[in-house]
């Protein structure tokens, strides 16, 4: 591993990836951790935050271009910008269910399968974690 093409990329390649892996992280504990007490409230809008954040800070980064300037993770980041204040309304509603799906979905869509694709060769984490 070697963190130098992460940190010689442009401060917002540096905030982006700092969220994603703090919305990785989070959302992991959220997962295994007690439903419905302080602290998973807690954490719960830390990770609203930092998903917000990957997913609007998203919309600056273009090394990908499919369509102009912008990729089917872009496609993923508006779905995100979409599904989480849902996901929020369906916990304030009481809706267990629904937020325990909607915040699933984004974990896995959002982070996990985009995470995937930061690895594909020629970008900053596929330098990251197997170099050049």
């Amino acid at each position: 591993m070697n963190l130098s093409p992460l940190l010689n990329a442009s401060p917002l390649i540096l905030v982006h990836s700092a969220a994603a892996v703090l919305a990785l992280i989070v959302g992991a504990v959220q997962f295994i951790g007690r439903k419905g007490v302080r602290t998973h409230r807690v954490l719960g809008w830390l990770w609203v935050i930092s998903m917000m954040v990957v997913a609007i800070s998203s919309f600056w980064i273009h090394e990908i271009r499919l369509w102009g300037n912008f990729s089917p993770i872009h496609l993923l980041a508006v779905l995100t910008c979409i599904s989480v204040p849902l996901a929020v309304m369906a916990a304030r509603k009481r809706n267990v269910a629904k937020h325990k799906s909607d915040m699933t979905k984004l974990y896995i869509l959002a982070l996990v399968v985009t995470g995937f694709f930061t690895l594909a060769p020629g970008r900053i984490m596929s330098r990251v974690f197997f170099g050049t």
